[in-house]
């Protein structure tokens, strides 16, 4: 039986192509091996978000070709498909794949066992208007799962490189979406996180069918699902009909990501980002009304060019007056081919360092304070894992819906179940919890006494 192993770089997104990829060797009589030990053929999934990305990539390639120089490399994801030629120049490489046509892999393969020549399958993704079809059933993960609904973007933002990596906006089949949701339903997951590379824009390029209808149909269509977390929504997406949707769901959870990247006007129009801090604050009040308790968390960069210690304060205080409960805070680096990097002012690397560290315990204190708010609450839980400690005590950790992560005392068998833990104790990173009980049996014991 022939062997693949897999080393996946960056997002979600990237994660959930590779179990597409696997899915495709897998039909094909392939055996998945650990990354680290000896492989027929080796696939790594490119990140190229920053220049850090591309280097690390270029790592795990000569990686895989030391391991074994006989085997396969097959090289893909955002750094393949906007660098093909800088890949192919290294020696080894003998595949490489962007982020479309990855169906032909397994076709590259075995034209490359004939032939021995290198294969360059990247095109040019700007031409691509129709979504790619990959399918992934379940995770070697089993507790969330993710499915991708879009690809692509067009905002441009002057820091990003992505739509160059990933092509423009374009929507997953509405039937498609369902009928994989169910897939994993049936599998056994009971959350589901809605993820793409701008997954809020879903629907921007289809006729009549939007993000907010999606959630609906998911609600009303897929059977035995639980629990939808989107996995990130830009505040220019979160129409009225989004809000009201999550206001009458029963199944979207309190915890929406929201990219901030910066909160200050002047710094937003810079980075060519679509709201001022006014229209982001207005959809904040909207959102918490409909939702109380809810959690936003948030990515920012600091350090843009041209940032001054005024604009990083009015950043600072966005976030401190609007509560967010969680933040992934990021030092702007250049991204070369990107206009911010060609921008004057740039910001010198200590100051980046120091509104980091300003944030990040603004973040931590935050988070502390959300939290407490849930202490004495009983919250729904799905226990993912094991929590290592020296004590191997049988406590378990997990995510609350509204992305609380509690460490409880549970079983092996109560994992990817949804369980009901009381918050003894509110903390950060994370919080001391009792169980209570495991949900599908009170809904037993509800269908009973009916």
């Amino acid at each position: 039986m022939p062997t693949v192993a897999f080393h996946t770089l960056g997002c979600k997104v990237n994660h959930y192509e590779t179990e597409a990829i696997w899915q495709l060797f897998k039909d094909t009589g392939y055996e998945r091996v650990d990354f680290e030990s000896m492989s027929d053929v080796y696939v790594i999934n490119t990140c190229t978000v920053t220049n850090t990305g591309d280097k690390k990539s270029r790592q795990v390639i000569r990686r895989a070709i030391r391991k074994n120089p006989n085997a396969v490399i097959c090289v893909t994801g955002c750094y393949a498909q906007t660098s093909p030629a800088e890949i192919m120049a290294i020696p080894g490489v003998d595949i490489v794949v962007g982020t479309q046509d990855r169906v032909k892999m397994l076709e590259y393969i075995e034209q490359y066992k004939e032939e021995r020549q290198p294969i360059n399958g990247v095109g040019n993704i700007m031409k691509n208007r129709v979504y790619e079809e990959l399918d992934v059933p379940a995770f070697t993960d089993r507790t969330r799962a993710s499915l991708k609904i879009q690809e692509g973007c067009n905002n441009f933002c002057t820091f990003c490189i992505i739509p160059w990596a990933r092509g423009l906006m374009r929507s997953r089949d509405p039937e498609e979406v369902i009928r994989q949701a169910q897939q994993l339903v049936d599998s056994g997951y009971k959350e589901i996180v809605l993820t793409g590379i701008h997954t809020g824009g879903y629907g921007e390029d289809m006729k009549d069918y939007n993000l907010a209808m999606l959630l609906r149909d998911l609600e009303a269509q897929v059977k035995g699902l639980k629990r939808i977390r989107i996995s990130s929504i830009e505040a220019s997406q979160i129409t009225d009909e989004v809000i009201e949707v999550i206001n009458q769901s029963n199944m979207v959870v309190r915890h929406l990501h929201i990219p901030l990247q910066s909160g200050s006007n002047t710094v937003l129009k810079r980075m060519r980002r679509k709201y001022t801090m006014e229209f982001f604050a207005e959809r904040l009040d909207r959102l918490k009304e409909a939702l109380p308790g809810l959690a936003v968390t948030s990515d920012v960069i600091v350090g843009f060019p041209g940032e001054t210690e005024e604009e990083f304060m009015e950043t600072y205080n966005f976030i401190k007056e609007h509560k967010f409960s969680e933040l992934h805070v990021f030092p702007y680096s250049k991204r070369t081919g990107t206009p911010a990097a060609r921008m004057e002012d740039q910001i010198d690397e200590e100051v980046k360092n120091d509104r980091v560290h300003r944030l990040i315990s603004l973040s931590d204190q935050l988070a502390k304070e959300y939290a407490s708010q849930f202490e004495g609450e009983v919250l729904e839980v799905i226990p993912e894992e094991e929590y290592k400690d020296e004590a191997n005590s049988g406590l378990y950790v997990g995510y609350s819906d509204n992305y609380l992560k509690v460490v409880f005392p549970a079983t092996e068998e109560m994992v990817g179940q949804i369980v009901k833990v009381k918050i003894n104790k509110a903390g950060y990173p994370y919080n001391e919890g009792q169980f209570v009980r495991v949900l599908d049996e009170i809904a037993n014991c509800e269908e009973t006494a009916v």
